[in-house]
């Protein structure tokens, strides 16, 4: 009998029961703006990505003083990608239990479980069409299904208020408003497409649990920035390495030390998240990058100036924590900057007319973010920021699982890259005071 089916997993999550059985359905992250990995909302709190070995023994073996800047480390989960009888695709988690689960890896593929959910439905929010991907079909036993490949329809049960709209045409997917990042809908896919094409030898998938860092934003606006001169671990093929050098060389990795590797943040004037990708940060030039980061740090109404001083703050704590990392190299590492956007100023301002009293801009907001959170109008209190490194499949660092290649010193490409923001980011707020 499989272990997913004989484990309680009450402590795993209060919604559990999604699944019809003892386990967690997992959904896209609605709030995912980079990478390639899907992240999966395990709970409120919690989200989940694709094991890798590396990045959980780097999880594990951080110093403290560098836990205050990465998502907190929650564990392990095995993840089951399932198919129904109407060749639906669902993962759903279960507790992970080493020695169980590697005999679950073993076992023949008509000796694995089935268990069946039901078709969910993506929808568009401000509207009733449904958003159609085309995934491969899956029969009910597992295997490939004769019919022809199928549109899954997957119910996002937590789901953004506030539409997202893709500016960027090549992000794959449509630019009308939707209620999720259009970026973590592009991921789960390609993610499901993978695991699809090795289902018939893997039914348990290893996934890591960490802190979900936006959850105590209500509107929360995240950049996603890939930090460092070099990108490419010390593993790294000549080719790989090629291909992200070349990458490095063509954006602002090279000039800056970093690029925008994704982005959203909420506007106030139309009520939706603007949204960027990766593809466009890799062909920024140094302006582009202080237009973006401009963008993102105005609400569509005017610049958000109190964020200058605790982002900075935030930065300049990163900056000295890593100079004292020695022999660490954070190699394809991103940092997240986040905020939320209803905050101080958020439920009003004043319109650049002078003819024109302040003008309230509350209706923009959904109704249900109308009301409560964030800081009083006039009020002193800086808001709330966060900063986080995310993403160490590619780290290391003196001792660190016998590589073979020892660095001296901090990481200073990651370092140059702090400081570059640093820079750019002072600069404009003596522009802009």
């Amino acid at each position: 009998m499989c272990v997913c089916q004989t484990m309680e997993v009450g402590k795993y999550g209060k919604n559990a029961t999604r699944s019809g059985d003892r386990g967690v359905l997992l959904e896209p992250f609605i709030h995912q703006v980079g990478g390639h990995s899907s992240m999966m909302r395990y709970d409120d709190h919690t989200v989940c990505k694709p094991l890798i070995t590396r990045e959980q023994r780097f999880y594990e073996s951080l110093p403290p003083e560098m836990k205050e800047f990465t998502p907190e480390y929650k564990g392990v989960v095995s993840v089951c990608f399932e198919g129904d009888s109407d060749g639906y695709i669902n993962l759903v988690a279960y507790p992970y239990v080493e020695n169980e689960a590697l005999e679950q890896d073993d076992m023949p593929e008509r000796d694995q479980p089935r268990r069946k959910h039901s078709r969910r439905s993506l929808h568009r929010s401000s509207s009733g069409t449904e958003h159609k991907e085309e995934k491969p079909g899956l029969a009910s036993d597992g295997s490939e299904s004769i019919q022809e490949t199928k549109s899954p329809r997957v119910d996002l049960h937590i789901h953004s208020d506030v539409p997202f709209q893709m500016l960027d045409g090549n992000s794959g997917l449509s630019s009308e408003k939707i209620s999720y990042n259009p970026w973590s809908l592009r991921c789960h896919k390609q993610q499901l497409s993978r695991m699809r094409s090795e289902s018939k030898d893997r039914k348990l998938y290893k996934f890591l649990l960490l802190e979900n860092v936006v959850h105590h934003f209500m509107l929360p606006c995240v950049l996603d920035l890939k930090m460092g001169t070099r990108q490419h671990g010390d593993d790294a093929s000549e080719e790989k390495a090629a291909r992200q050098m070349k990458k490095c060389e063509q954006s602002t990795s090279a000039t800056l030390g970093v690029r925008v590797c994704g982005m959203q943040v909420y506007q106030l004037n139309t009520g939706h998240y603007l949204c960027r990708n990766k593809y466009y940060g890799r062909g920024l030039s140094i302006e582009g990058f202080r237009n973006a980061l401009y963008q993102y740090l105005h609400n569509g109404i005017e610049l958000r100036k109190d964020l200058f001083e605790p982002i900075l703050a935030k930065l300049r704590s990163l900056k000295a924590v890593l100079e004292r990392q020695a022999s660490y190299r954070f190699y394809s590492s991103s940092l997240l900057i986040i905020y939320d956007g209803k905050d101080s100023r958020a439920g009003m301002f004043v319109e650049r007319r002078p003819e024109m009293r302040l003008k309230r801009v509350e209706s923009s907001l959904p109704e249900s973010l109308q009301d409560g959170g964030g800081t009083e109008p006039g009020s002193s209190a800086q808001p709330k920021v966060d900063v986080r490194m995310i993403d160490f499949a590619h780290s290391t660092f003196k001792g660190f699982r016998d590589d073979p290649t020892v660095h001296d010193g901090p990481d200073v490409g990651y370092v140059f890259g702090l400081e570059s923001l640093i820079n750019i980011m002072e600069q404009m707020r003596e522009e802009n005071q």
